[in-house]
């Protein structure tokens, strides 16, 4: 069935602009655009047109189940959902203690690893073509295929970095995606010395790779100044993990929310009373939430999570050379957050160093190759699991009846990103958009807004140049006005425009 607002003729007599759907992100959504009188935007929507269901059919199931069923919401970042629910359901097992440190750093090096490959996918896979390439260059060519065409070595450098962090989840679960390792309470396989061995061959490689994409983010962006400073760039809080010292960290904190100007909003908040300081409003145009701060309200309690808040928000991060260059990223901006859409993809590049130093350093901790894998203690019914996933603070959340799920509420990151995702799209259509002609261009610089903050719409992967895509342009009594279609092989096309009273010839 259609969306209504794709069909409906505006009650307040805007005309209408229909994107859909979105590409080069990990699953479907499409970008609605209302229009006044003068074809100015006056209303910018992302809708998410899928529905996903675990939070219902993982009731009932045995809680030792939920880490391994819960990462089949994700292809791209399944470690993350399988260690916040290992986290989560850790207090059936062990209550309010702590796993064992051989089984925490083995669940930190997962985790740093899947965080590098996903960083690695999004930065050359998704976004690095625009980047260099431009936002205006040739569909067919501006993709990861164009960027191995055009400069072979880096395209390549990205897949290694993505393949080593996959190889350490190889080594650690059993398989690339969807494998076992972390489970409630612990680890359930110990890493051997020959498999540290191996992955400690190629890490120093690996890190360097790591500091070139960083350099070369960074120096696309500054060269794309002032234009990519000023695109998609709004004011906003920013939220994620932190530790009793203010470190940024991955895996474990308390979780702090900055304001536009660095100042603490809140700090060191206790994951598990998320539900105090969060609430999430539900809107009838998308199945997606918007989470917001209750102290504040939904309409300015909104913030942006993922690498930019995390650099953001670090007092400082504690691999030598991921922490100089948060220090150049925030001198940049003379020690105040960086809020430009764009800075993200600076910023991850930054997160992708610190994971890249803290893989090494895990590797060569004696604790590692430990064989203390399980903790005991005195079980509760209620837990809560948060972690920093590749696109930002990812929050699970269960309580169990006999063993069994009653209860369950995931925050993924994308979520937390919603409002901020919607106000991005506003700002780039409102600033690109004439009101009066379709463009590819004018498409992708409103998908590049939305690519910047990696969006996981269903948690789904897509063939390169498979993307087909249908832009339209209806007015306010609903008829097609314009109309642009991309096909599978990325080749253009504008139909015509069919004349009064022929029938349209429209697909």
């Amino acid at each position: 069935m259609p969306h209504p607002l794709e069909t409906a003729p505006d009650p307040n007599g805007l005309s209408r602009v229909v994107i859909e759907p979105v590409s080069r992100v990990e699953g479907h959504g499409k970008v609605t655009l209302l229009l006044d009188e003068q074809r100015s935007v006056k209303q910018a929507r992302l809708h998410i047109v899928e529905f996903r269901g675990f939070e219902r059919f993982i009731q009932g199931r045995p809680y030792w189940e939920v880490p391994t069923l819960v990462q089949r919401l994700c292809g791209i970042c399944p470690v993350s959902h399988l260690l916040a629910a290992s986290k989560a359901c850790d207090a059936f097992v062990i209550g309010n203690g702590r796993v064992t440190p051989t089984a925490d750093k083995l669940r930190r090096l997962l985790h740093h690893a899947q965080v590098l490959q996903s960083n690695a996918l999004h930065f050359f896979h998704l976004a690095s073509p625009d980047l260099l390439f431009g936002f205006d260059d040739a569909v067919a060519h501006r993709n990861i295929v164009g960027v191995l065409q055009d400069q072979r070595e880096l395209g390549l450098q990205g897949i290694r970095i993505r393949k080593y962090g996959q190889e350490v989840i190889r080594l650690l679960t059993g398989k690339r995606v969807h494998g076992t390792g972390s489970v409630p309470g612990g680890f359930n396989k110990a890493l051997s010395a020959a498999d540290r061995s191996l992955m400690l061959q190629d890490i120093g490689q690996i890190t360097d790779w790591c500091a070139s994409a960083l350099v070369l983010a960074r120096d696309l962006f500054l060269a794309g100044q002032p234009e990519q400073g000023a695109f998609a760039n709004f004011p906003s809080m920013f939220m994620s993990l932190v530790r009793p010292d203010g470190a940024g960290d991955l895996y474990d904190g308390a979780l702090r929310i900055n304001d536009e100007h660095g100042v603490h909003v809140k700090d060191q908040v206790d994951v598990r009373d998320y539900q105090q300081l969060l609430g999430e409003e539900v809107k009838p145009w998308t199945y997606m939430k918007f989470p917001f701060l209750r102290s504040i309200g939904p309409e300015q309690g909104w913030y942006r999570v993922g690498p930019l808040a995390r650099i953001n928000n670090a007092s400082y991060l504690d691999t030598p050379r991921a922490e100089a260059a948060r220090e150049e990223f925030k001198a940049w901006n003379h020690g105040k957050p960086v809020s430009a859409s764009l800075a993200q993809h600076w910023a991850r590049m930054i997160d992708m160093l610190h994971c890249a130093e803290t893989i090494e350093r895990l590797l060569n901790d004696p604790d590692i190759i430990g064989t203390d894998l399980m903790a005991k203690g005195t079980p509760l019914r209620e837990g809560i699991g948060v972690i920093e996933a590749p696109r930002g603070t990812l929050m699970h959340h269960y309580r169990i009846d006999d063993d069994l799920i009653s209860y369950a509420n995931l925050i993924v990151s994308t979520t937390h990103n919603n409002t901020a995702m919607n106000e991005a799209v506003r700002s780039v259509a409102a600033q690109y958009f004439d009101g009066r002609e379709l463009s590819e261009g004018l498409l992708n610089h409103i998908e590049v807004a939305i690519r910047a903050y990696d969006p996981c719409l269903s948690c789904a992967t897509h063939a390169v140049g498979k993307m087909p895509l249908r832009l339209e342009l209806l007015d306010a009594q609903g008829q097609a006005v314009d109309l642009l279609l991309k096909h599978e092989d990325g080749q253009i096309e504008r139909p015509a425009l069919p004349t009064s009273g022929q029938a349209s010839n429209w697909p």
